[in-house]
């Protein structure tokens, strides 16, 4: 090879090393942030693929959950996000199509935040937002052939929750939302019921754009739950209470029913209710106002009336009372300047604590209940604590009320909290009051509590013993009083889950319901209340309810309550239990009257229900 051409070669070779150095040196140093930050801005994000949601059945299997595929309408809001309007057009044309109006759609598909209320979107992002389900094929033809006017939305088949029941047990079952939203069953036992998420890891650019799937793994089905609900006796009590708030006027009610030996829950009827369905494809925020959200049966608190006197009979043999003695029952007792009174003003004689139970007699509980005032002692309280009331039962279920049991403390505390609003009204009164009767008596209270109280009186342990006066309970603590008095005083800690089952039908787990503690009574006391509420629907105050009852079949005992409720109609109660079939059942019905007119003939057509004789009589 010649000089030149070797000259040449090398030059070339020269050159072309200078300019690789010259672009490594361009993209290292003088681009070398710009790509830097460009490479930062590629992200992987996970994306979960939800499972197959387990289903919940009842005792005998019967689906109470379930899912269903459907078409759903799916709206991607990062791609929204990417529109010049933030979507806002892609939304209302899928509204006019849809014939939802552009704000419903709007409040699905919006992320929630710390500053973003109810209804939003609980799930990630990047995971397709339903917006409509069960949309009919020409729709989702619509949506599918014009796809440049709806970037973003989707139609896809998807599994959704069923409820062939519809609204009956809705507090019960509770609710699914998005990834997090959960209410009821469906809260308590999510981990058993959703089973294990797929998951899909895309890569988004700097932008939020998904522009690949790098991998994905199957989901896992979740497990089905199988309650101890019976759907036919939760129908038959959903109905008895649905027909006694029309005949009694009651403005809402619930009704429990349960195994007395095991605490297991039969059923939980509450209405006002809903149809859960409306979860599924989104509630509005006019809708999500609307809803009634509040579990009567668990979350709902009453005075218990002259229910809460089976407390107070132990009490007595606990302090000591005989109850086969004799006491009067006169129409009124006094306690300090003030007369309480039994129901109309009724003088009903000598008695046992037998008698002062079927008939229920209220000066009895009065006397019984100032006498050990003045002894100092808080055998009442005490006692009624010892029934499981003034705390949660422990139910498989949120948001369970804890009820109230006052007493000296708890009145002390009361009193130093609302002192500064006692002396305002002591200086003010009510003039906002059209009873002005009652708005005197309010204000001479005020006065009272503005100088000096907080103090435990003869008349508090007077309304206490008989279920008055800032006693509350849920129908669900009742419920698992009376069944303990049916037991022989074993409380339960109830249940509605009654095991998990796998797809390949194996058993997970038996949930059994724990016990929470026994009745403070001997055994002997609580043969004797058993005894007296025996005669209760034969000869005392729920006779007329049970007139013509079949007794011979299943062996009634209950009480009737009637509670007082300062400006509305008086709380109506039923609490009853029976050997066999050995259910406790209770109903309670507010502002539904007095007891043995709204409550117990509710109570009758759930007994009569369970065992195949309603509408019969």
């Amino acid at each position: 090879m010649s000089k030149a051409r070797l000259f040449v070669l090398r030059l070339v070779v020269v050159a072309m090393v200078a300019t690789l150095v010259g672009r490594l040196w361009f993209l290292q140093v003088v681009s070398g942030a710009e790509y830097v930050r460009a490479a930062a801005d590629v992200r992987i994000r996970t994306v979960p693929v939800p499972p197959v949601r387990g289903q919940i059945v009842d005792v005998a299997g019967r689906p109470l959950v379930t899912n269903r595929t459907r078409p759903v309408v799916t709206v991607d809001a990062v791609a929204l996000a990417h529109q010049p309007d933030g979507g806002r057009a892609v939304l209302e044309r899928l509204g006019e199509v849809l014939r939802q109006p552009y704000r419903q759609i709007a409040e699905k598909v919006r992320l929630c935040g710390p500053e973003v209320a109810q209804p939003c979107w609980q799930g990630s992002p990047y995971e397709p937002i339903p917006v409509a389900e069960d949309v009919t094929a020409q729709t989702a033809l619509q949506i599918s052939e014009r796809q440049q006017d709806f970037p973003g939305v989707r139609t896809e088949l998807r599994p959704v929750r069923v409820y062939p029941f519809g609204a009956a047990a809705a507090h019960t079952l509770g609710y699914v939302q998005g990834a997090k939203g959960r209410d009821g069953l469906e809260g308590v036992y999510d981990r058993e019921l959703a089973g294990r998420a797929g998951r899909r890891d895309v890569a988004v650019d700097n932008t939020g754009q998904v522009t690949r799937t790098l991998r994905q793994d199957p989901p896992v089905p979740g497990n089905t739950l199988v309650t101890s609900l019976d759907s036919r006796i939760q129908t038959i009590a959903e109905q008895a209470v649905a027909r006694a708030l029309t005949t009694s006027g009651a403005k809402s009610g619930a009704a429990v029913v349960m195994e007395s030996q095991t605490g297991r829950l039969v059923a939980l009827a509450g209405l006002p209710a809903y149809d859960p369905a409306v979860w599924t494809d989104g509630v509005s925020a006019r809708e999500y106002k609307r809803l009634p959200l509040l579990s009567q049966a668990v979350q709902g608190e009453w005075a218990p009336g002259s229910t809460w006197k089976v407390a107070s009979v132990a009490a007595a043999a606990n302090a000591g009372y005989g109850l086969g003695a004799f006491y009067d029952c006169p129409s009124g007792y006094t306690v300090g300047n003030r007369v309480f009174r039994n129901f109309a003003s009724a003088d009903l004689g000598l008695m046992t604590m037998h008698g002062a139970l079927v008939q229920s007699c209220d000066t009895i509980f009065y006397r019984l209940a100032d006498q050990l005032w003045e002894r100092g002692s808080e055998a009442l309280e005490k006692t009624a604590r010892g029934f499981g009331f003034g705390k949660p039962t422990g139910v498989d279920l949120p948001g369970e009320a804890a009820g109230a049991v006052p007493d000296r403390a708890a009145k002390k505390a009361l009193w130093r909290a609302t002192r500064e609003e006692s002396c305002r009204r002591a200086a003010k009164g009510y003039p906002e009051m059209a009873d002005r009767g009652r708005a005197a008596y309010l204000t001479a209270i005020a006065k009272e509590n503005c100088r000096g109280g907080g103090e435990w009186r003869g008349g508090d342990a007077a309304n206490f013993s008989i279920g008055q006066g800032g006693v509350l309970v849920t129908p669900l603590q009742l419920a698992r009083a009376y069944a303990a008095v049916a037991n022989g005083g074993t409380l339960h800690s109830p249940r509605v889950g009654m095991k998990v089952v796998r797809p390949d039908g194996t058993t997970v787990e038996t949930i059994t319901p724990p016990v929470a503690g026994r009745l403070p009574a001997s055994a002997e006391t609580l043969r004797f209340i058993r005894n007296a509420l025996s005669q209760v629907p034969k000869k005392g105050t729920a006779e007329g309810a049970f007139k013509g009852f079949p007794f011979g079949k299943v062996a009634v005992a209950g009480k009737t309550g009637t509670a007082e409720s300062f400006g509305h109609r008086d709380t109506s109660w039923f609490a009853s239990f029976a050997p066999d079939p050995a259910y406790t059942v209770v109903v309670v019905l507010s502002e539904g009257g007095r007891g043995a007119e709204g409550a117990a003939p509710a109570a009758r057509d759930i007994w009569e229900g369970i065992i195949g004789l309603r509408g019969r009589r």
